[in-house]
């Protein structure tokens, strides 16, 4: 009966498989009450135990680190002011383009920023993907 339980794949594992040279460090984290229902829920959803959880997030090169979110938002608060001194600039030229009929010389150059901006924006935005 043995034999047949090890010939056997496992459908769900739980585990991470063994190491041959078995286990090298220890770690131990410290969580608030509410971190570890929130652990335990998301590892039982996943199939898997709290530390494979964690270890496969934190080696997961996908996964977006705390510092990189954080350079993320900073990008965008400051893409967010660009736009409001670029839309008071909009503004402006078209408050003087509708006035006369001349076209201001500066607008060609704001409009380019305005693209440029805009590109960011979009390179921002596809980073964060």
């Amino acid at each position: 009966m043995s034999e047949l339980n090890e010939s056997r794949p496992r459908l769900s594992k739980r585990r991470r498989e063994n190491s041959p040279a078995g286990t090298k460090k220890r770690r131990e984290v410290w969580v608030t009450a509410g971190e570890e229902a929130a652990l335990v829920a998301r590892a039982a959803r996943e199939k898997v135990t709290v530390p494979n959880l964690l270890v496969t997030a934190a080696l997961s090169e996908t996964a977006e680190t705390p510092t990189e979110r954080k350079a993320a938002m900073a990008e965008l608060m400051a893409l967010h002011t660009l736009l409001a001194r670029v839309s008071n600039n909009v503004n402006q030229i078209a408050r003087h383009a509708n006035a006369g009929d001349e076209f201001p010389q500066d607008a060609k150059a704001a409009l380019a920023y305005v693209r440029e901006v805009a590109m960011r924006i979009d390179r921002t935005i596809e980073g964060l993907m």
